[in-house]
């Protein structure tokens, strides 16, 4: 390949694939911008339900900065957490099946939103080795089409890429079905031999037992709810 064809492959690249990659960018930042202000909402909407209850089980948003955010509910944390860049898909991910990807390649290039389910506990004791747990995911391209990956339902809906435009609605939805997911996903009793040993250092802490790491499946397989994508 001589030095213009290079130059011509660079030129290009920059103009096609490095233009739609800022654009999913832009796509997943302004999508973020939304998922803070559904969370917002919907920490007032139930804690106004919620006024004659004990004033533990309210809901507490924290904007986490240009990249994230979080919801704290009760004994736990949902984390959504942007990506700063943006990804293609191995080969044998389902994506490259749709008649959307295969008409138009640049279109499988995705930003990506984790949303994490963590103890609060966690965070507030400072446990850096508590471990925690990838809820969903959300994909959204330079048309704003989009699909999801997750536990229960949310492997389930939002699996139509190339047709769906993510909208506060479907945003709304997705948020909740995390919120629900999260509460049915309990705390487990640790298996005794995975606890059984502690250090000095862990029993002697000046926040004693609240040190000892801590999961909601600690010891356990995660495994058991299924992660669906769009395969």
């Amino acid at each position: 390949m001589s030095t213009e064809e290079i130059k011509s492959n660079i030129l290009t690249s920059l103009k096609d694939k490095s233009a739609v990659k800022q654009q999913a960018y832009d796509n997943t930042l302004n999508v973020l911008s939304d998922v803070k202000e559904i969370l917002e909402g919907l920490k007032d909407e139930f804690n106004e339900k919620l006024k004659d209850a004990d004033k533990r089980v309210n809901l507490e948003y924290t904007d986490n900065g240009v990249h994230g955010a979080q919801l704290k509910i009760a004994g736990d944390l949902l984390i959504f957490a942007m990506h700063s860049n943006i990804f293609e898909f191995d080969r044998s991910h389902g994506i490259w099946k749709t008649s959307y990807v295969k008409k138009n390649n640049l279109a499988s290039y995705c930003g990506i939103i984790n949303i994490y389910n963590f103890l609060s506990d966690s965070f507030k004791y400072n446990r850096m080795q508590d471990l925690g747990y990838l809820v969903g995911r959300i994909f959204i391209n330079k048309d704003m089409f989009f699909f999801t990956e997750g536990k229960r339902q949310l492997g389930f809906f939002f699996n139509n890429f190339g047709n769906e435009v993510i909208d506060k609605a479907s945003l709304t939805h997705i948020i909740n079905l995390a919120i629900n997911y999260t509460l049915e996903f309990d705390l487990l009793v640790p298996p005794y031999d995975t606890v059984k040993i502690a250090s000095v250092e862990q029993i002697s802490d000046r926040i004693q037992l609240s040190k000892l790491q801590t999961g909601k499946r600690l010891g356990f397989q995660f495994n058991s709810d299924d992660v669906i994508s769009s395969d």
